[in-house]
């Protein structure tokens, strides 16, 4: 009986530690991703660093998808991420890139988009993108946005309404920058960043749902109606100052700092990084967490995005199931540890009868062989 109660501690130690082999790395990785929750930059890296992980051709395919899509910026962003961790990709790549790179931002082409985004207030590059943020700097851009929507609400035409409200903020930021010399500079590039993805239409269906209700009450729709009415684009100075007057200053607190991340992200990690987190972030906390990631890696950000999608912005998914990935790792160590007590317990008292009976067959053979002396004498 002690002997098969023995068996079946040692067969518990066996099951606990195959057991163990199979949670442990799912349980370390739980814990990393615990850990690692509330950063959304360290999160960032472990989610990356599994996706390598699973596809040892990531960023490769990445770098050729971008040249594919004549992006020379995405694929640097992918050159920087592979130097970051020590990945290999062949001078030749790294040569196509750079050559990239330096093609595209060509003084030619650049001055060709930069005017168009400057004229036309359409961003489809990151030239056309600066020429936008020039022209609401120089009030021009905002100015034009705002009559022309201004025109359709007062007409009870449709009305985009969170491009007004920016346009109208901007109006207001774009005279803090001067008077700050340039110390509202991302606010003001964040503003316009959102304005243009929204008119591009490749604002999320979250943001626009929340900025849509974050700028109705931004402007004062009866003071713009005339502001509007006596406006032009010709006269954009005296236009800006009336417009900034239906513009509430107290109402845009959330949409000014959505604004203030997202020339973050712009400010650390470029302009097209900031374009492809307003694509993928559905909410203000969402932005926040990418000008958290922006800040602490830089170029490397829009190979994250483009990597992880909006999973890059979020906390750590799952967290139940996270915790019961360690809940089981210290059940299979307690299995463990019992199993081992269990076994020591066993092993040391069958050594113990067996030591006892041992010493009961020689007492009992000593005092055999002295009574049979005694019978002798």
């Amino acid at each position: 009986m002690s002997r098969v109660r023995l068996g079946i501690a040692v067969a518990g130690m066996a099951a606990s530690v195959a057991m163990g082999v199979a949670v442990w790395p799912h349980a370390r990785d739980a814990g990393i991703w615990l850990a690692a929750q509330d950063d959304p930059a360290a999160l960032a890296d472990v989610r990356v660093n599994s996706a390598l992980r699973n596809n040892t051709t990531l960023i490769s395919d990445n770098i050729e998808a971008a040249f594919a899509a004549d992006d020379a910026d995405l694929a640097a962003s992918f050159v920087e991420l592979a130097r970051e961790r020590n990945i290999a990709l062949g001078d030749d790549v790294a040569r196509r890139v750079s050559d990239a790179v330096a093609e595209a931002g060509s003084t030619t082409q650049f001055a060709k988009g930069f005017a168009a985004g400057l004229v036309t207030g359409n961003a489809d590059d990151l030239a056309s993108l600066s020429g936008t943020v020039a022209g609401d700097l120089f009030v021009f851009g905002d100015v034009r946005d705002v009559v022309r929507e201004g025109k359709h609400l007062a007409m009870g035409e449709d009305t985009d309404h969170l491009v007004l409200g920016l346009a109208a903020a901007g109006l207001a930021v774009t005279a803090a920058t001067y008077v700050s010399v340039g110390g509202a500079g991302p606010l003001r590039a964040g503003l316009t960043l959102v304005k243009d993805t929204r008119k591009a239409g490749r604002l999320s269906e979250g943001l626009v749902a929340w900025a849509g209700r974050s700028t109705r009450e931004v402007v004062d729709g009866p003071m713009l109606r005339e502001a509007v009415a006596a406006g032009s684009v010709l006269r954009p100075t005296k236009t800006a100052s009336a417009i900034r007057a239906a513009f509430r200053a107290e109402k845009a607190g959330a949409l000014v700092r959505v604004a203030k991340d997202v020339g973050r992200v712009g400010e650390a990690a470029g302009l097209r990084a900031a374009r492809d987190t307003l694509k993928v972030a559905e909410n203000p906390k969402e932005i926040a967490r990418a000008a958290r990631i922006a800040e602490a890696k830089g170029g490397q950000t829009r190979a994250i995005l483009k990597i992880l999608g909006r999973s890059a912005l979020l906390l750590a998914t799952g967290v139940f199931d996270l915790a019961m990935w360690l809940f089981g790792a210290l059940l299979t160590l307690f299995g463990f540890l019992s199993s081992i007590k269990a076994t020591t317990e066993r092993a040391t008292m069958a050594w113990l009868r067996r030591s006892k009976a041992r010493r009961l067959e020689k007492q009992i053979a000593a005092e055999a062989a002295l009574a049979g002396s005694a019978i002798q004498g």
